[in-house]
């Protein structure tokens, strides 16, 4: 007989706490099924049943051999594979979590670990107490694990420590602890061309020039699968994609989140991948954003002036220089910070200000990093207008702008748009600029903020 420790499930009832031992082999959890039994998933089980005390409880071997290729409760089969993240519907995060420098380069543009592969990630010093939080904070960014994703796996047996598979997210962990994450092969996602209206601005044999509109993601991911642009450039360009590195396929050099609209230029041909790359590598691709935000930026605001990394530059030109990461404990976030992350430089003027409630703001790049403008002008404390994830709790007066305030306040999206596009063309070498007007629904917020 070998021994294990075991322990009881949660229940309303009097807690009863059980240890046993149970024959080495194949152990099956008794008592009533529920949700311990699917926090079970994955983990060898005996056939020989252990003892169940009333009040009805359910006994777990704490110490984990193996796990299932697949699994299957109330009679449904599961592949390990099918829990493959879908994303929120409504975020953008359902396209991948790149830096335009990232995809431009084809860094970032895969999975960061191989099919069926397993990661050792260390809790560092000052991490939060939780497992998940913890995870989530100290799991390397190029592994692209969301929190859901850790918390799933968590819940499927598939992190351990020592051995033992850990699947309470709130278990308590210690600074030098390692654990292990056990990570199923990806989802295949199959790209098909679909017959989706696209607002072509210039199209020639090497490069197609596009305006996006709001709600569009840009490139299949196991949440969106289809209805992208990537799909819909499929079945517009058909035979005139010369192909990039052997595959017919639109060459994807930079993106914009799926709730922002505007320009964005694609590579149709292997040359031109390699030559627009190179540009936005070197940021010298020129694009600036209309963006409608919360109160008015200004260089006499002594609390801009204050925040570390904001400066005025001539003209008023508001300038935010940051690092920016992933959120240590939200990781479909961006944040701003100073000792890690990578170097993003944003730069905005104010157009046009709404009685000092919001103000019509052009924004321009010095550099492509996820978020950047969003998050940049939040940490100014000047969030979009309509931001689910970085604009925070404000609200415009309907006292000082009446409708415009009610529009802005119930505005479905971030009010972000992508209003011009500048490069050298990678073939021709010729000067190519673009601009884009501003789409129905920002224009109508815009008309509505001057009307008060």
């Amino acid at each position: 007989m070998r021994s294990s420790v075991v322990t009881t499930a949660i229940q309303s009832l009097p807690k009863v706490m059980a240890a046993g031992s149970v024959p080495a082999g194949r152990v099956r959890p008794s008592g009533k099924v529920g949700l311990v039994v699917l926090k079970a998933w994955g983990m060898r089980v005996t056939s020989s049943p252990t003892t169940v005390i009333t009040p009805p409880i359910i006994v777990r071997v704490k110490r984990m051999t193996s796990h299932f290729k697949s699994r299957r409760l109330a009679g449904s089969g599961a592949s390990e594979g099918s829990g493959a993240m879908t994303g929120g519907t409504g975020s953008d995060m359902e396209e991948p979590y790149e830096d335009d420098d990232e995809v431009a380069s084809g860094r970032g543009t895969g999975p960061a670990a191989g099919p069926g592969t397993g990661l050792a990630v260390t809790i560092g010093p000052d991490a939060p107490a939780r497992l998940d939080k913890a995870l989530a904070a100290a799991v390397p960014e190029e592994a692209a694990l969301s929190r859901s994703r850790l918390m799933r796996l968590i819940a499927e047996g598939a992190v351990s420590r020592d051995g033992v598979a850990v699947t309470d997210p709130k278990a308590r962990v210690a600074e030098g602890e390692v654990y292990h994450l056990h990570l199923a092969p990806a989802a295949i996602v199959e790209t098909l061309a679909e017959d989706i209206p696209l607002s072509v601005v210039w199209e020639d044999a090497d490069l197609v020039v596009i305006d996006k509109p709001a709600g569009m993601v840009v490139h299949p991911a196991p949440g969106s699968p289809s209805g992208t642009l990537v799909n819909a450039l499929l079945h517009h360009c058909g035979d005139t994609l010369s192909g990039i590195g052997g595959e017919r396929r639109p060459g994807i050099v930079h993106r914009i989140d799926k709730d922002t609209s505007g320009l964005l230029v694609v590579a149709k041909s292997d040359r031109a991948h390699h030559g627009l790359a190179r540009q936005f590598e070197d940021h010298s691709v020129t694009r600036h954003y209309l963006a409608v935000v919360h109160g008015l930026p200004s260089a006499t605001d002594p609390r801009l002036r204050g925040l570390r990394g904001i400066s005025f530059e001539a003209g008023g030109i508001l300038k935010i220089a940051t690092h920016l990461a992933r959120h240590r404990t939200d990781r479909q976030r961006q944040a701003v910070v100073w000792d890690e992350g990578r170097h993003a430089v944003t730069r905005a003027r104010v157009v046009e200000g709404f009685a000092g409630q919001a103000a019509l703001v052009d924004c321009w790049l010095e550099t492509g990093r996820t978020h950047q403008i969003r998050v940049h002008l939040s940490y100014a404390g000047h969030g979009l207008v309509g931001d689910p994830t970085y604009g925070g709790k404000k609200r415009l007066s309907e006292k000082v702008l009446g409708q415009g305030a009610r529009l802005g306040n119930a505005f479905p999206r971030q009010a972000l748009h992508a209003a011009s596009l500048g490069f050298d063309h990678p073939v021709t070498g010729e000067r190519m600029e673009f601009s884009s007007p501003l789409p129905a629904d920002m224009a109508g917020l815009i008309e509505a903020l001057r009307a008060g």
